[in-house]
């Protein structure tokens, strides 16, 4: 949601009226957003289904096996969206929906309109995901084989192969004829007959697959307009996102001015990840261990072991809450994230120059992750086994401790920083993300004339 809220800025910023439509529960995650952006008009839809419990409207607030579950409840808006549309004084000239809402296509051509998804994800994850669900590659026939069966990709450039266990939850949990599994399958199909894609990604991190048209987004056009982050920032609309920090961000900065340039590590692992006890001992242990400083982004229900803030005295602070993460970022002191390679951190971080220690969960997480380290370099791998990997202690305190103080890492952090600069050059004016950019709002405007 959080870059989707600063495409919506943007697009606003250009003169193009824009209405966000959320569920009622999300209403409040657009308060920053309307405050930087008055002209922008919220809409609040009820939503009520019978395979979600009251209230449950987020991701975050429930278990990943839930996630199939919310796409197919949050299809249930399309009716009053119709409504909506029809009764309002302007008529609507284009829908701008994110991938996990696929159901908005028909809507836009029930409006006569056309649809553009954007991408919460990467390029390369974008055109993985709707590989899966278009092509439905073949898995093995029992459980044991599937840790270590690769998928091949043969149209996506480079032609990557990941292991099964290592794809999106939503596809490994696909079954055929399974009418929330074809729920979620339709959803992604009907993504490949939008206009086009908005991803949230920039040229010099995914060069390989902007060159041309993907074959597994159905040859449609990509416009890379990130990251939205840095453009969000070049038009002053930055600040807290997803809501307030637990701890105010000018807190945090002024721990940070106690350290050298790039000797803090930051750990956090998203919205919607909470380490297991076994994994949090381990983080605690290893950063224990390693000696470098470091701010830990805790999220609520992570057992920081107890003790741990006593033994690591004044090198380690432990944030519980939501993080003033751009913030953080941003500061000359951190020079590494341990990230558990969602796209957003992965892009806020590029932003910032900071390079990053990979530890892929689920999602696209694996395939960012590759996307870091063999691709861009901008990374070093801290843990790979997935949701309930328990990397060893000393491995991790020894890859941190190279990582800071090590020649691999020095190296490794001057690509980051390298990226960094490509990635504010990205948004400023004249840069390949605004050029696209100002091509889709005039894309926009091109449609907008054709239909009237």
């Amino acid at each position: 949601m959080l870059p989707l809220f600063d495409l919506a800025h943007l697009l606003a910023r250009r003169g193009v009226a824009v209405t966000v439509a959320v569920s009622s529960g999300n209403l409040p995650l657009l308060s920053p957003l309307l405050s930087k952006s008055p002209s922008i008009q919220p809409l609040s839809l009820p939503l009520s289904h019978p395979s979600l419990a009251p209230g449950l409207e987020n991701a975050k607030d429930m278990a990943p096996t839930y996630f199939g579950m919310l796409m197919l409840a949050l299809a249930s808006l399309h009716g009053p969206l119709v409504s909506w549309a029809r009764a309002h004084p302007r008529p609507v000239c284009a829908v701008v929906f994110d991938f996990f809402v696929g159901w908005a296509q028909p809507l836009a051509a029930e409006l006569g309109v056309p649809g553009f998804v954007f991408s919460p994800s990467g390029v390369l994850g974008t055109a993985v995901i709707h590989s899966l669900f278009l092509r439905v590659p073949k898995r093995p026939e029992s459980e044991g084989e599937g840790e270590d069966y690769l998928v091949p990709f043969p149209s996506i450039p480079n032609s990557p192969s990941y292991p099964l266990s290592k794809l999106s939850r939503l596809f490994r949990s696909y079954k055929e004829g399974d009418p929330l599994s074809e729920s979620v399958r339709r959803n992604f199909l009907w993504n490949l007959e939008s206009h086009g894609f908005v991803a949230n990604s920039f040229e010099a991190l995914e060069a390989a697959y902007l060159e041309r048209p993907l074959d597994d987004l159905a040859r449609k056009r990509v416009w890379a307009v990130g990251p939205l982050v840095a453009a969000a920032a070049e038009a002053g609309a930055a600040d807290h996102r997803g809501g307030p920090s637990s701890v105010p961000a000018a807190e945090v900065s002024a721990w940070l001015d106690r350290f050298p340039e790039g000797s803090v590590v930051y750990v956090c692992f998203g919205s919607l990840a909470v380490l297991t006890p076994a994994q949090a001992a381990a983080a605690a242990a290893a950063l224990e261990r390693s000696g470098a400083a470091f701010v830990w982004a805790a999220r609520g229900g992570t057992a920081v072991p107890e003790g741990f803030e006593e033994r690591v005295g004044g090198r380690g602070l432990v944030l519980r809450g939501w993080a003033p993460q751009v913030a953080i970022l941003a500061h000359a002191a951190v020079g590494w994230f341990v990230t558990h390679c969602g796209w957003n951190s992965l892009v806020e971080a590029a932003s910032a120059g900071v390079a990053m220690l990979t530890w892929p969960m689920t999602a696209d997480q694996h395939v960012n992750a590759r996307l870091l380290v063999e691709e861009a370099g901008v990374a070093l791998p801290a843990c790979d086994g997935g949701l309930a990997a328990v990397p060893d202690p000393h491995e991790l305190a020894r890859t941190l401790a190279e990582a800071v103080r090590g020649e691999r890492g020095r190296a490794v952090r001057d690509r980051a920083k390298e990226l960094g600069r490509k990635a504010v050059e990205a948004v400023r004016e004249g840069g390949s993300s605004y050029r696209a950019l100002e091509e889709f709002v005039q894309e926009l405007h091109n449609l907008n004339a054709k239909n009237n």
